[in-house]
C-alpha cells in the first residue's frame, strides 16, 4: 500500500482523511497508516458531526492549510464515516507538494 494518504488524478488530488469531530480544535494531526495498510491524513474539527457541520469544518481546514478556496473541495466517499476521501480540484502535483510540505510542517 501507498504510504501518503492521496492520489493524484486527472482533474485533481483524492485524499483519505479520517476525521475526529468534536475533537476540541481544528487541526491536521500527520499521517497514520490503517490496520489494513492504508494511509490517511488523520484530522480533527470543533465541529459536531450533524448537518454535514464537521464535512464543511473539514473543507475549510484543509482549503485554508493549502491556501485554495473551500469550493475547490469536495467529500467523495464517507460523508456520514470518519473515513473520508475528499477530492481537491486543481494540479494533483502541485496540491501534492503543498499538502506534504504543510502535514511535514506540523
Amino acid at each position: 500500500m501507498s504510504d501518503l494518504p492521496w492520489t493524484i488524478a486527472a482533474d485533481g488530488l483524492l485524499l483519505s482523511v479520517r476525521l475526529t469531530p468534536k475533537g476540541g480544535r481544528d487541526a491536521m494531526d500527520g499521517i497514520e497508516t490503517l490496520s489494513d495498510g492504508r494511509a490517511v491524513l488523520k484530522a480533527r474539527v470543533r465541529a459536531i458531526p450533524e448537518d454535514g457541520e464537521a464535512n464543511a469544518a473539514l473543507q475549510k481546514l484543509i482549503a485554508k492549510s493549502i491556501g485554495i478556496p473551500s469550493s475547490r473541495i469536495s467529500v467523495q466517499s464517507g460523508h456520514t464515516s470518519r473515513l473520508k476521501v475528499l477530492k481537491i480540484e486543481g494540479d494533483g502535483e502541485t496540491i501534492a507538494t503543498t499538502l506534504a510540505a504543510v502535514i511535514n510542517d506540523r
